[in-house]
């Protein structure tokens, strides 16, 4: 019993022993900006000097740094940039460094597993670029990434510590999105326009004579329509009181349900070929 009881003050003993918490050494940070249209994130640990000489010393100059501590530095775009005029696709990628005393090697690599590397892999790297450093007149503790300069077409992404700071400019495609906006804006409705503007006044009942022209308009501007869209457009002729027109739709609609071994949509299709007297 008394051994039983020992066991059970030890186990709480650790329990509350691992209740307590403590700060880290090197806190962990985010970051995110809107550049233009593009969204730029940075997910990052940060070490402090802790009175260390850093760049030769603490960490000496040719060998890769992970950019931060514990975990790799992460840096996510959800579309494509331009670094020193080479093309970084949209997604995520750890950022490594190759420190030196006139110039910076800046590597994103597209496994952000965490890895602890001590040479590239050259299939893993997306895109590398040289960066001189730039003296700063006071001294940085704690190591800090900021996204600043920040335009309608470029950003620059900044890394300091102790008394460096490395600038990565990096540029957006606004421009060319804005361009396609516009085009796309003044070109008029999408067939997917007209299709969702049909299918909600379907579902809501409103205006069925108007839901049928926008259809037939969604569908007069799609190479092949698919079995989903030829059974709400049967559903709207139907509704319209076109039943002659309603069932060839279904068909077709029941024809590619088939085809896509989907057993709802033949199951509804045939269901409304018999209500309507053609099966």
């Amino acid at each position: 019993m008394k051994k039983i009881l020992f066991i059970c003050f030890l186990a709480l003993g650790s329990l509350a022993q691992a209740q307590i918490q403590t700060p880290a050494a090197s806190p962990h940070g985010t970051l995110s900006q809107t550049v233009g249209l593009t969204e730029v994130s940075i997910d990052y640990s940060r070490p402090n000097m802790r009175g260390r000489e850093i760049f030769g010393e603490l960490l000496p100059y040719g060998t890769i740094w992970r950019t931060g501590a514990n975990a790799t530095t992460k840096f996510t775009v959800d579309k494509p940039v331009k670094i020193s005029g080479k093309e970084l696709a949209a997604g995520t990628y750890s950022i490594y460094s190759v420190p030196g005393e006139d110039m910076w090697e800046i590597v994103f690599y597209t496994d952000h597993s965490n890895p602890l590397i001590t040479e590239f892999d050259d299939s893993k790297v997306a895109l590398r670029t040289m960066v001189e450093p730039i003296d700063m007149p006071m001294t940085m503790e704690t190591f800090t990434i900021v996204i600043d300069e920040v335009m309608a077409d470029s950003a620059v992404l900044s890394f300091l510590w102790e008394n460096t700071i490395v600038p990565v400019k990096f540029e957006v495609m606004t421009d060319a999105e804005v361009m396609r906006n516009i085009d796309t804006a003044l070109s008029g409705p999408s067939a997917g326009d007209y299709y969702n503007a049909a299918v909600y006044y379907l579902n809501s009942g409103k205006d069925i004579s108007k839901s049928k022209e926008w259809m037939n308009k969604a569908m007069s501007m799609t190479d092949t329509p698919r079995f989903w869209q030829l059974r709400q457009q049967s559903l709207i002729l139907a509704k319209a009181g076109d039943k002659k027109a309603a069932i060839e739709a279904a068909k077709a609609s029941l024809a590619g349900a088939k085809e896509a071994g989907n057993a709802d949509y033949i199951k509804m299709n045939t269901d409304s070929l018999k209500e309507w007297g053609a099966l």
